[in-house]
């Protein structure tokens, strides 16, 4: 298989301390995008799921990734719209958003918006009526539902989100009690695909944080049915954003580098610090060469 430039294999975020000397190299002068973007064409943008950014950062990071001409950032929504449902959003809320995006699209660099609610987030009749005016508030955005309770998984939803032309995220995450299991819903033309890790000891434990939900890593024989899922759904879409989560100390850009190598993406170039600190990447320089 050649290089597809239409599926776009990255990480999310950038900023993580625990990456200093092991994705990125000790001493590194330059800023964290321009060095991934050498390496992914997407990166999903986990900042803005916390506060509105000015749009002068996020033009900023438009411009770090000019060399890559490939290159699409998907943006997770404010929480203010996902998680914090205790008040309806007013106009103001919905217009600090867009004016955090605009720059990248405007820039041709938005690729999706990722619309990201949690377990707690069930389909009843009140979170219906929320879901339906966020993806309003937002309808002319390029959207992706992640929705992680099994009771979202049925027809009617999917069918709804293809009316809209928004995608369905399908995800891979520690099963709990009627959480989602992993799909390949295609409901646009784009597909999208997050890997969270299976750490399911920490990732339901009250007291865990950030680091300890997030620490897994992959094997090659875990990816495998996610590498055929997403060669099924490419066939059924025009662009395909796969996202590895699993952020503790650079796993996500191991695993975002296997899944690169099991879809027949060979123009990539192995950092060789991260092979010192990850050796079973050393199989995939010798299948490069």
């Amino acid at each position: 298989m050649k290089h597809d430039p239409s599926i776009r294999i990255g990480p999310a975020g950038w900023s993580y301390d625990d990456w200093k000397g092991i994705v990125y190299p000790d001493g590194m002068r330059s800023h964290a995008l321009e060095w991934l973007c050498k390496v992914f064409d997407t990166v999903e943008v986990n900042a803005t799921f916390y506060r509105p950014i000015p749009p002068r950062t996020t033009a900023k990071w438009a411009g770090l990734v000019a060399d890559n001409g490939n290159f699409r950032f998907t943006v997770k929504l404010w929480q203010r719209f996902t998680h914090e449902r205790d008040q309806q959003p007013n106009e103001l809320d919905v217009q600090l958003f867009r004016e955090s995006v605009k720059p990248l699209l405007d820039a041709g660099r938005l690729g999706a918006v990722l619309v990201q609610f949690p377990w707690s987030f069930k389909r009843t009749r009140e979170n219906r009526i929320w879901l339906g005016q966020t993806l309003d508030a937002f309808s002319d955005l390029p959207l992706t539902l992640e929705v992680r309770h099994a009771s979202w998984d049925r027809p009617e939803v999917h069918r709804g989100l293809a009316e809209r032309g928004i995608a369905f995220c399908n995800i891979d995450q520690p099963i709990f009690r009627d959480s989602l299991e992993p799909t390949e819903r295609t409901t646009s033309r784009i597909g999208y695909v997050r890997l969270h890790g299976r750490n399911a000891e920490d990732w339901f434990r009250e007291d865990a944080g950030r680091d300890d939900r997030y620490d897994y890593l992959y094997s090659e024989e875990e990816l495998r049915p996610w590498v055929e899922k997403i060669e099924r759904m490419r066939s059924k879409v025009d662009e395909m954003f796969v996202i590895t989560n699993n952020h503790y100390r650079g796993q996500a850009v191991v695993n975002a580098f296997d899944l690169q190598a099991g879809l027949g993406q060979r123009e990539f170039v192995l950092p060789e610090h991260l092979v010192e600190e990850y050796p079973r990447l050393k199989r995939l320089v010798a299948s490069a060469e």
